[in-house]
């Protein structure tokens, strides 16, 4: 193959990799679900190699799992995987925030603004898919400020951890209490109060983990249920 060659394959596989990472957020494919290459193949309308490497890539992003002779099936990630994702991205936030605050514009704070609203409604209809879309964008956008892109590439790859990911695995999760959880946020970005931004983003992420902890506990079986206490 041509190096031209190679860098298209490269560069459609992303795609692919792009186009399955959103099917696996919007719920088309729930945790233990398999993803047939020969169908993704014929949906996107390509050969099956830029679909196998999307897959790869998926795998090392922790998304799926490529099992021998079984073919490749989304990761249901357990309770201590989502934690430390929290973990890491507190402290990628914070840094975030210190970069990012002190050169923030009025529109960049108009952005946000509207995002939150766009979360709150969407948590008055109890949209629990819409709110984690605009949660993660309220995220994204304010990690943005900073302008360092090798920080927003880190972020990015744990998005499928921070995201979604906890709607699906979570069913009995809160709209309005996971959207409530901004307001703090928002109230130092307004003072561009950095440190606030900072102490804020902490809480945020301790709350939410100590409430997943809370929620759900971890079976023999590998999957994630609501403790009996919890159930109603």
């Amino acid at each position: 193959m041509s190096e031209d060659g190679a860098i298209s394959r490269s560069v459609l596989a992303e795609q692919v990799k792009d186009l399955l990472l959103q099917d696996i957020l919007s719920g088309r494919y729930p945790p233990h679900s398999r993803i047939v290459e020969t169908r993704v193949a014929r949906e996107v309308g390509t050969s099956q190699a830029p679909v196998r490497e999307a897959l790869r890539g998926l795998e090392a992003l922790g998304v799926v799992e490529i099992l021998p002779f079984r073919g490749a099936r989304v990761r249901r990630p357990d309770v201590r995987e989502l934690q430390e994702a929290y973990v890491v991205r507190a402290e990628l936030e914070s840094l975030g925030a210190r970069l990012g605050i002190p050169r923030m514009t009025e529109a960049d704070l108009a952005d946000l603004e509207a995002l939150h609203e766009t979360m709150q409604r969407a948590a008055e209809t109890g949209d629990r898919h819409a709110v984690a879309i605009h949660d993660a964008a309220f995220h994204a956008r304010l990690l943005a400020l900073a302008g360092n892109n090798t920080l927003m590439r880190v972020w990015r790859s744990l998005e499928p951890y921070s995201r979604t990911y906890i709607t699906l695995v979570s069913p009995g999760a809160d709209a309005q209490w996971t959207a409530d959880l901004h307001p703090r946020i928002l109230a130092a970005v307004r003072q561009r109060d950095t440190e606030g931004v900072v102490a804020a983003l902490r809480e945020h992420f301790d709350e939410a983990s100590a409430h997943l902890a809370a929620g759900w506990i971890q079976d023999p079986a590998g999957a994630v249920r609501r403790p009996r206490a919890a159930a109603g």
